[in-house]
């Protein structure tokens, strides 16, 4: 990958303004049918925040050097394609659990990265960079507690109109959908219009998410990056979610 100049631009109550990326991506509309932009860089907060802004994530991969992601087609779950079943409708109703953002992105992200034998991407170099990007305001966690145990959460980055979604974990059934309809759900009333999951899978496939064109998917993340976006924080009671 090649260096570049140039700045990042943020609006009124945007998160920390990070320098100019030392990296020049490829564009990501010519990467090949495996997704892959590039390899190498780093994960200082401006590549990072660079990279996202332009519709590419690292996704480590053991033995080679650090990968870097465009997928076509692209997994999102547009907020109005949310789809809520009957269990989960349930779930929200009578668990007596609530919600809370960027209150345990520690937490979260360790919790996401531990697999217990199943082997992670989330490394300990990764884990150190996206809180760094938390303390900047770029990178969000959304926790599910039962009472106060942490049950299940996500964490990614908001980029304007768009949340792009890093990971998910649940300790407890359904928790971490809880965590997605909560997200959904602040991110409607904060104006945003999408949350991007990167790469489809059944799992995202029955809450609603679905595939669109790579170019579409960066098109509509060019018009909304900048948009002023923020995600209400307070703490919720999980049955609220349960309407309709």
């Amino acid at each position: 990958m090649d260096r570049e100049g140039g700045g990042l631009h943020a609006g009124p109550g945007a998160p920390a303004r990070v320098a100019a990326s030392r990296w020049q991506f490829p564009d990501p509309a010519g990467a090949g049918p495996d997704g892959v932009v590039g390899f190498g860089a780093d994960l200082e907060p401006e590549t990072l925040v660079h990279a996202y802004r332009h519709g590419v994530f690292p996704w480590p991969h053991p033995g080679a050097p650090l990968p870097w992601f465009s997928p076509d087609p692209r997994g999102v779950l547009p907020l109005e394609g949310l789809e809520v079943s009957r269990s989960l409708r349930q779930r929200l109703r009578g668990c007596g659990w609530h919600t809370t953002m960027d209150q345990a992105f520690d937490a979260v992200i360790a919790a996401c990265a531990d697999r217990r034998g199943e082997g992670t991407w989330i490394t300990g170099r990764m884990r150190a960079a996206y809180r760094r990007l938390h303390r900047l305001g770029w990178a969000h966690s959304l926790e599910v507690w039962d009472g106060g145990t942490l049950a299940g959460g996500l964490y990614g980055l908001l980029l304007g109109g768009v949340f792009t979604g890093e990971s998910m974990f649940h300790r407890v059934t359904d928790a971490s959908k809880v965590a997605l309809v909560d997200l959904v759900t602040r991110l409607a009333e904060g104006g945003g219009c999408l949350v991007d999951v990167q790469v489809l899978t059944p799992h995202l496939a029955r809450l609603g998410a679905r595939e669109i064109p790579r170019g579409d998917y960066l098109a509509l993340l060019g018009r909304v990056r900048d948009d002023p976006v923020r995600l209400p924080d307070d703490r919720r009671p999980v049955a609220a979610l349960a309407t309709g």
